[in-house]
């Protein structure tokens, strides 16, 4: 990709000579026609700007004086809003059946894209060659499963901003594994850290509220709640840990989840260590998830 915001297949070099489809999404939505003319008046940083903008879930109005600074001046038409994020626009199924049909775009792939993918996407519908090269580009051959990664292998935050808010909740689990002397001193309160199961919880609590700080690609979600339990097993030496995390938001909180469990797993270690360095934490693990699109899931039997 020549710059950020442009598609290999457009071709365009470097300096932009000519107005990608990012810029003509821009213009598209505040209701702007520009000329060629007009695009090459303005200075190279501002059509980069103007890209860098297209290329964003949301364009920024204030982006408005720049267009409206190019010479000669654009036209004001009628704004032209963005693809249904819902389902592929009728014509640009009926495109890609006529002259693409090896290449699908099933309504979850279609949800999965950017906004500037969309756009894309169906202003390409009426040539079908670019539309092949588009959909390789953008869709991939068979529809990349990783929504982490754009079509040119960069990784992103993924757009949830389309997304209905809904009640959310994430159950996730693990162990710390020791020694039967272990929790029972757990349970006795007699090891030189103190409480455990006390520090082991607040901790968790409070790892599940910074976990977009840790995961990079973790959207910060409005949490409603969050828990830990622990239980002590002296007969099998372990201390099980739970985590369950509440949300009101647009995205789950698995991963809310599952941090707190691991947290609240390595503040145990970290306070029975002087007895036992030799502690193993395992099967962190996603035990359900409820609200979205998915609904409820429970984890499934054992994997062989």
């Amino acid at each position: 990709m020549p710059s950020p915001g442009v598609y290999a297949f457009e071709g365009i070099e470097e300096d932009l000579p000519f107005l990608p489809l990012a810029a003509r999404r821009v213009l598209d939505l505040l209701g702007r026609k520009m000329s060629l003319e007009a695009w090459l008046s303005l200075p190279a940083g501002h059509r980069h700007l103007l890209v860098r903008a297209g290329a964003e879930a949301r364009v920024d109005a204030s982006v408005q004086a720049v267009i409206d600074a190019a010479k000669p001046a654009p036209l004001a038409v009628a704004p032209v809003a963005d693809p249904d994020a819902s389902a592929p626009p009728a014509s640009l199924v009926a495109a890609l059946l006529a002259s693409a049909p090896s290449r699908p775009l099933e309504v979850a792939r279609w949800r999965s894209l950017r906004p500037l993918d969309r756009y894309s996407l169906g202003k390409s519908a009426g040539k079908p060659e670019k539309l092949a090269s588009a959909y390789d580009e953008i869709v991939g051959p068979a529809g990349p499963a990783l929504t982490h990664l754009t079509p040119s292998g960069e990784v992103h935050m993924v757009d949830v901003g389309e997304k209905a808010e809904t009640a959310r909740r994430a159950v996730a689990s693990a162990r710390v594994r020791t020694t039967r002397e272990t929790v029972e001193a757990i349970a006795a309160g007699t090891l030189a850290k103190g409480d455990v199961l006390a520090v082991a919880r607040v901790a968790g609590i409070l790892a599940a509220k910074r976990t977009p700080d840790l995961v990079p690609l973790c959207h910060p979600v409005r949490t409603t709640g969050a828990a830990v339990e622990l239980e002590l097993d002296a007969a099998r030496g372990e201390v099980r840990v739970r985590a369950t995390v509440e949300a009101v938001d647009r995205t789950g909180v698995e991963m809310e989840a599952m941090v707190a469990a691991s947290v609240a797993s390595l503040t145990v270690y970290d306070m029975i260590k002087s007895v036992d360095r030799w502690a193993t934490i395992e099967g962190v693990r996603l035990e359900s998830k409820s609200g979205g699109k998915s609904g409820e899931v429970t984890r499934p039997g054992e994997r062989p």
